[in-house]
C-alpha cells in the first residue's frame, strides 16, 4: 500500500517531512506514529494506515513534496515481502550515486541543475526574499534545498553580526529556534520588508463594555469554564467599523488592492512563552460577543494543545493581538501578511479621564484602553486608518453591549 502525502487543509498543496519515527524493513501497526509533515503553519502526525511491513522510504526528512506524492511503501499483513524492495531513502540516494559515471560529479551536478528541482513554495519564498539558491545548502534529496532550508538561511542572515560576540560569551544558554520561532522569524521579517509600516493609537473608554462585562461575568464562567474577556467585544467593535471602512479588511495584489467581503479574523495566540501562532475564525462580520468568545476560547484551547488544523491558520483577512492581560500600555504589532492592518489591544485601567457633559467638563476615574493600529500604507493613508479608530472609539464607547449577546 502507498503512503501519500495527505491533503493538510482546503489550501494547503505541499508539505515537508519533518521526521520519520519508523525505518524501511520496521513491522508496524495501523495507527502507528509514522511521520511528521510540517506545512508553513503546523506540523502534524502521520499514522501508518494498514498493518505491515515498511517496505520502501521514497522521500527523505527535509524534502518537500505536493499533496498526493508517494512518501512510502508498505506491505499489508499477508503480501511477500522481496529482501530487496526493504531499501530506505538514503540508501536508495547512495546506490544511484554509485551507478552514476566515473566522469560525472554528482554533488556538482546537483548544484548546477538546483533551481530546476525547487518546490513552488521554495520557489516563492526565494524569490520574495530576493535571495541566490546558490548560497543555500540544501539538505533534501540529493543536496535539494528545502522549504525549512530557506527559512534556516533567513533567518541566519541576521545574526551573523553577532558571531564574533556568542563566541566570546562562553557563559550563554543556547537556544536552538523552534519550527515556530524559525516560521515566525521568516514571516515577520518578509513583512518589515514587503510593507510600509505605520502607527496610529487611540484611547477608548470602557465603561459601557464594563457595564456589559462585569454584569456577566460570574455566571459566564460558571457557565462556560472560561472568562468572558474584553477580546470579544472589541473584536464585535472591529467587524462593525470593518462594515464602515472595509479596505482595513483587505490585501495587496498585483498592483490592485483586495477587499474581502468575508471578515476572517485572526487572533495572536501564546503557546506558553514558546512561540506564537495567528488562529483564523471565519465570517465573523455578525457574529454576536458571545459567539466571538465561544469560537476564541475554542481557537486558544486547541492551539495550546497542539491540536489546530492547517486550515484554523489559513486565510486570515485582519489580526487581532491581545498583550493587554500582560498589563502592557500599547504595543506596535507587526503586519500578519498578505493582510494590511492589525490592532493591538493593551491593557485597560481606571485613569483619570476628561468626561464632557451638558454641564461641563469634569474628571472621573474610567477604565481607559490604548488601542495601536499598524497598517500597510501602500493600501491605506494615515486619514483612513484614523477614521477607522475614530469609528472604532464610538462602537467601543456607545454601543448598548447587552444588545451584542
Amino acid at each position: 500500500m502507498d503512503v501519500l502525502m495527505p491533503q493538510l487543509g482546503e489550501t494547503v498543496t505541499e508539505g515537508t517531512i519533518a521526521a520519520w519515527h519508523k525505518q524501511a524493513g520496521d513491522i508496524i501497526e495501523k495507527g502507528d506514529l509514522l511521520l511528521d509533515v510540517e506545512t508553513d503553519k503546523v506540523a502534524t502526525e502521520i499514522e501508518a494506515p494498514v498493518s505491515g511491513v515498511l517496505v520502501r522510504i521514497d522521500v527523505a526528512e527535509g524534502e518537500t513534496v505536493d499533496v498526493g506524492t508517494v512518501l512510502a511503501v508498505v506491505a499489508e499483513d499477508g503480501e511477500a515481502v522481496a529482501d530487496e524492495a526493504v531499501e530506505p531513502a538514503e540508501e536508495v540516494e547512495s546506490t544511484a550515486a554509485s551507478e552514476a559515471p566515473a566522469s560525472e560529479a554528482p554533488a556538482a551536478m546537483a548544484r548546477s541543475d538546483r533551481s530546476e528541482k525547487l518546490s513552488p513554495s521554495v520557489r516563492r519564498l526565494v524569490k520574495q526574499h530576493d535571495l541566490q539558491i546558490t548560497d543555500i545548502s540544501g539538505t533534501g534529496r540529493n543536496g535539494r534545498v528545502t522549504h525549512q532550508n530557506v527559512l534556516d538561511h533567513i533567518a541566519g542572515l541576521g545574526s551573523s553580526a553577532s558571531v564574533t560576540q556568542r563566541k566570546s560569551d562562553k557563559g550563554a544558554d543556547r537556544i536552538p529556534f523552534n519550527r515556530i520561532r524559525r516560521v515566525t522569524a521568516a514571516h515577520m521579517v518578509k513583512s518589515k520588508a514587503v510593507s510600509p509600516h505605520v502607527l496610529q493609537t487611540i484611547d477608548a473608554d470602557f465603561s459601557a463594555v464594563d457595564r456589559s462585562r462585569l454584569d456577566r461575568k460570574a455566571q459566564w464562567k460558571a457557565d462556560s469554564g472560561y472568562s468572558l474577556s474584553y477580546l470579544p467585544y472589541v473584536a464585535r467593535a472591529v467587524c462593525k467599523a470593518i462594515a464602515d471602512f472595509p479596505r482595513v479588511n483587505s490585501s495587496v495584489g498585483d498592483d490592485e488592492l483586495i477587499i474581502h467581503s468575508h471578515i476572517n479574523l485572526a487572533i495572536a495566540i501564546d503557546l506558553n512563552f514558546d512561540g506564537l501562532v495567528a488562529a483564523v475564525t471565519r465570517d465573523v462580520n455578525d457574529l454576536s460577543v458571545s459567539g466571538l468568545a465561544k469560537r476564541f476560547n475554542d481557537l486558544v484551547t486547541r492551539a495550546k494543545a497542539n491540536k489546530l488544523e492547517p486550515d484554523d491558520l489559513q486565510g486570515g483577512t485582519y489580526t487581532l493581538s491581545n498583550p493587554g492581560p500582560f498589563g502592557t500600555l500599547f504595543t506596535a504589532p507587526i503586519i500578519n501578511q498578505p493582510q494590511v492592518g492589525i490592532l493591538s489591544m493593551d491593557a485597560v485601567t481606571k485613569r483619570p479621564h476628561v468626561v464632557e457633559s451638558d454641564a461641563g467638563d469634569a474628571i472621573a476615574i474610567r477604565p481607559v484602553g490604548i488601542l495601536a493600529h499598524s497598517f500597510d500604507h501602500r493600501a491605506i493613508d494615515g486619514a483612513y486608518s484614523a477614521a477607522y479608530l475614530q469609528r472604532l472609539q464610538s462602537i467601543i464607547q456607545e454601543t448598548d453591549w447587552d444588545s451584542e449577546f
